[in-house]
């Protein structure tokens, strides 16, 4: 069959929910009990994602740049080969195929099992058949294309801010049930305010985590030029504002005490504001929520392997790059990523992957952010339909923002870090191996 080619098919509002449905997932009702572990003080979180929302911001309006120059499918693989060589875009291409988009796919589909048998009250033993099916069913889905996919987005994104809303609108409205204080921002207890702060900001970049990926898609979004800054930089301030607000809510009804390390925080400040139906509602929210992530990362990362592919950079490539003759999608490509995740569920412990490849992540995070910068000077003459505002500030502090970020997870969890490393350069011997095999074939 010949390759054919993806067409734009996604618009302004669909790209929108497509970064907002990826990034708004567990993270806003599951990361809050990590950011007050680790901060023990109401100022401190708040200040966390502030600055993790400021961060992420600055970051996405610095790589929509490079979103806008090169509005091609396959996203910051073809930012990295083009700034620096093939090896750096193939190393990106390796960990996301691999890890970090099957790695995201299987623990959400576990925490919506596990959210569907505490709402039903089901056998735990149903743990793993119901993630199964929950991937599988989304999976079956984006076969039918790009457009199917954004649709279920789409529908996913209305979906769960309607939960969101009620909870921040009732915990505004309705009179708190614990005296919140922003100051001092000093943690309680002997933890110095850096290491506090920092843990609380690497758990807040977990809840912000996604916003990237859609430039995977870039070549089937209409105008990406004009349409992909615009809605990474909106969909992530509006994201931030949510967090905030939702945190606030969080923080008025609970002690600090009763959050920390509790992943029912949403559940027990829904119950205070609006008693047993309350939780339930939050259930159903984080339900909706949880499926439309997993479905932003199914429909993301398959086009991963298939921009790889499309470059004969894989074993397979033959088959990873075929398109349905249909809608267009790259179904050996999307099997391949459920086939990984399906292991991965039965593996069943994907904290410290998810961890370890959100290191990695930033990592790439940072050679893209400088990428801006280098360009810059290395090819003053590149089209740039879109220019960061106040170059070169914002690139530096999202630089900045990321280098601080790796260094304190390097001091603080140093075997996390160089086990995300070596997970990464493990691509190094086989980028070569298939090249010499490409070229004796």
């Amino acid at each position: 069959m010949a390759d054919k080619t993806m067409q734009p098919h996604i618009g302004p509002f669909t790209a929108l929910a497509i970064v907002m449905g990826t990034v708004i997932g567990g993270g806003v009702f599951f990361k809050t009990a990590a950011v007050v572990a680790a901060t023990n003080s109401a100022g401190l979180t708040i200040l966390a994602w502030v600055l993790g929302g400021l961060l992420t911001i600055c970051g996405g309006l610095t790589v929509s740049e490079l979103s806008a120059a090169f509005p091609e499918t396959g996203g910051s693989i073809k930012y990295l080969e083009h700034t620096y060589g093939k090896l750096t875009g193939f190393l990106l291409g390796w960990s996301e195929m691999l890890i970090y988009f099957p790695a995201n796919i299987a623990a959400l589909a576990i925490i919506f099992a596990t959210q569907v048998i505490n709402l039903f009250h089901l056998n735990p033993g149903l743990l793993v058949p119901i993630a199964l099916l929950t991937a599988a069913s989304i999976t079956i889905i984006n076969l039918f294309g790009a457009r199917a996919g954004g649709m279920v987005q789409s529908l996913t994104f209305l979906g769960k801010l309607i939960p969101l809303a009620i909870i921040i609108v009732g915990g505004l409205w309705m009179p708190g049930h614990v005296e919140t204080s922003l100051f001092p921002l000093n943690p309680a207890g002997h933890t110095n305010f850096i290491t506090a702060f920092s843990g609380g900001l690497i758990a807040t970049m977990f809840a912000y985590e996604g916003w990237i990926n859609v430039g995977t898609i870039a070549g089937e979004i209409k105008n990406p030029q004009k349409n992909l800054p615009r809605v990474i930089g909106l969909g992530l301030a509006l994201i931030m504002v949510i967090y905030l607000l939702v945190n606030w809510v969080f923080l008025k009804q609970l002690p600090l005490n009763q959050i920390a390390g509790n992943e029912n925080t949403a559940f027990e400040a829904a119950q205070r504001l609006f008693g047993e139906f309350g939780g339930k509602l939050v259930t159903i929210g984080i339900l909706v929520s949880v499926y439309g992530t997993i479905n932003g990362y199914t429909l993301t990362g398959p086009r991963v392997t298939y921009a790889m592919a499309k470059n004969d950079d894989l074993p397979g490539s033959h088959w990873l790059k075929k398109l349905s003759k249909k809608y267009a999608a790259p179904y050996w490509a999307t099997i391949l990523t459920f086939s990984i995740a399906t292991i991965m569920v039965f593996l069943g412990s994907f904290d410290v992957l998810t961890d370890m490849l959100v290191f990695v992540m930033w990592i790439f995070n940072c050679l893209l952010f400088f990428a801006v910068l280098l360009l810059r000077k290395r090819e003053p003459g590149l089209p740039r339909p879109y220019r960061v505002p106040w170059f070169p500030l914002i690139p530096i502090v999202a630089l900045v923002g990321g280098l601080f970020i790796l260094i304190t997870t390097i001091i603080n969890q140093p075997l996390l870090a160089l086990t995300g490393i070596g997970v990464t350069f493990a691509g190094i011997p086989f980028f070569y191996i298939h090249k010499l095999r490409h070229r004796a074939a």
